[in-house]
């Protein structure tokens, strides 16, 4: 059953009065579940579940783990976060994330203080949303390994150098040579970041060119990221 829209303006016509008064709606009216559409809860008990006990493992790119597959209910979660501004899901989204993150650094974990750096969201797609999604998740993601003991921050590092034709119906190769060069380290990046050790975060990788693309920016710029992770992924990652 398809998730009920959440009665707040669409991300499309909001302004930043229009996304705070979006938020507040958010905590304030009672709307159905973003993962099954049961009745008056955003999130309820059967879907926090499923995305909290969700194994994270490798994706295609093995030093790029995701907390889950990319299938109900997670897929209609980030769907309800990024599109239609469910800002209350990036907790528990973000939780999702940071156990990524833990699965990707393996051992090296707690071996230097974390940089979590979130792929770039074009400025016409953050006008149109609200928000940034991606940098939300990652903040959300960065709170959680801080609870768990772990000195983590995000900082939106990224940006886009040019721009790139729409990834739908573009296969690895395809998407790969249309993101090439087309992000860049804001000149920013190195202030105070001496010492972290960057993590690439998502909030889905497909065929990970984009990944791959931001690892590349990232060591041209002397800041080599040696993992990534994301909240889900479409294919090559276990799904027991």
């Amino acid at each position: 059953m398809p998730p009920s829209p959440s009665p707040v303006p669409p991300p499309s016509a909001r302004t930043p009065f229009g996304h705070a008064l979006a938020g507040l709606l958010d905590v304030l009216l009672p709307v159905d579940c973003a993962g099954c559409g049961a009745e008056r809860t955003q999130l309820c008990p059967a879907c926090r579940h499923a995305l909290a006990t969700a194994r994270p493992g490798p994706t295609l790119l093995p030093w790029a783990h995701a907390a889950a597959p990319y299938a109900d209910p997670v897929r209609q979660l980030l769907l309800a976060h990024k599109e239609r501004g469910a800002l209350r899901l990036a907790g528990p989204l973000g939780e999702a994330l940071g156990r990524a993150v833990r699965s990707a650094l393996g051992a090296r974990a707690g071996a230097a203080p974390l940089l979590l750096v979130p792929m770039p969201s074009t400025r016409p797609a953050v006008r149109a949303r609200g928000h940034d999604p991606t940098l939300r998740l990652a903040g959300a993601a960065a709170r959680s390994l801080r609870r768990a003991g772990l000195d983590a921050r995000a900082a939106p590092l990224l940006r886009h150098a040019r721009p790139v034709a729409d990834q739908t119906g573009l296969n690895a190769a395809e998407r790969q040579r249309n993101l090439h060069g087309a992000l860049t380290v804001l000149p920013r990046a190195r202030r105070g970041l001496a010492g972290r050790q960057p993590v690439l975060v998502d909030d889905l990788v497909t065929t990970g060119a984009s990944l791959a693309e931001a690892a590349r920016a990232l060591a041209d710029a002397g800041l080599p990221a040696r993992a990534a992770a994301t909240v889900a992924a479409t294919t090559g990652r276990p799904t027991g």
